[in-house]
């Protein structure tokens, strides 16, 4: 029982479902446009556990269809599936079980709204992502990420039972932030994809080209970041200069990755974009509750 439960925290990859579980909760926060009371504990206690559980299928049911490319990568082979710890069918039930149960959970405690966008994500990173776009384009990352971007509407949703424009600018913020966060990943572990036949971008197009990409979609989000202080009210100084200060540290790594002949700073990067969103949103909370 020990190792099943290993291997099925495993399949659900913790750390992404935290990420996103931090982005929902920013939304959720920044929904409330300082007023508290329209925010409980058992309301964001729901809104991220069904979050959660709609992620671990999604993230179980994605395992179940790269398990044969998982395989051949040595980032991933030693997951419960290419080990041949758990049944496909077993990590494929589970996964679905997941995604239903947290469906009903969300609409059952918060509302239809919040269970609709949980499963959008979940369904557009199943079937879009994983089975349509992942081993067919060279912008799967791009379309893709749109996956990862629906916790904040999942949040919003939680809070006021409708999305505004802030709503989806949250949701642009993290798409435009996908494509630059993992192509640094994809760049050092360029081999990996290349063995597995993944067309990502270093892959296809090689280095310099995916660096360049990156720096485009970088300064589209930065720009994007920047200027939400002109339609979001709550948004202050404190959201303007942090946006401001995290976008010039992540250019700055871009451009040194930019100017390097190989490909020793994208881990730096990759790192650092986990940090820039994290705190990107936490800037978000802080300045709707403190007013300089």
């Amino acid at each position: 029982m020990p190792q099943l439960a290993r291997d099925i925290i495993a399949l659900s990859k913790p750390r992404i479902i935290l990420l996103l579980v931090i982005t929902c909760l920013g939304a959720m926060f920044v929904a409330t446009r300082g007023n508290m009371y329209l925010i409980s504990f058992p309301l964001a206690f729901w809104t991220c556990l069904g979050l959660a559980l709609s992620a671990a299928g999604a993230n179980m049911v994605n395992m179940w269809y790269d398990r044969d490319i998982d395989a051949v990568m040595s980032r991933t082979q030693r997951r419960p599936l290419p080990q041949g710890r758990l049944h496909p069918l077993f990590v494929l039930g589970l996964g679905g079980v997941l995604g239903v149960s947290a469906f009903m959970l969300l609409w059952c405690t918060v509302n239809l709204l919040t269970a609709l966008m949980a499963a959008s994500g979940y369904l557009f990173y199943v079937f879009i992502y994983t089975m349509f776009l992942k081993r067919r384009t060279v912008q799967n990352i791009v379309i893709g990420g749109a996956a990862g971007a629906f916790p904040p509407l999942v949040g919003w949703a939680a809070v006021q039972n409708s999305l505004d424009p802030t709503a989806w600018f949250m949701f642009a913020v993290i798409f435009f932030w996908t494509p630059p966060h993992f192509w640094a990943l994809a760049l050092y572990k360029c081999k990996d994809y290349t063995k597995a036949g993944v067309p990502m971008l270093p892959v296809v197009k090689g280095d310099e080209v995916t660096k360049r990409q990156m720096m485009f979609y970088l300064l589209i989000l930065v720009s994007l970041t920047l200027s939400a202080v002109l339609f979001e009210p709550t948004f202050g100084m404190i959201y303007f200069l942090s946006a401001f200060v995290l976008g010039g540290i992540w250019i700055f790594k871009t451009f040194r990755l930019m100017r390097a002949d190989d490909i020793a700073f994208a881990p730096d990067v990759f790192k650092f974009s986990l940090y820039y969103l994290a705190f990107l949103f936490l800037a978000m909370v802080v300045d709707t509750f403190i007013v300089l």
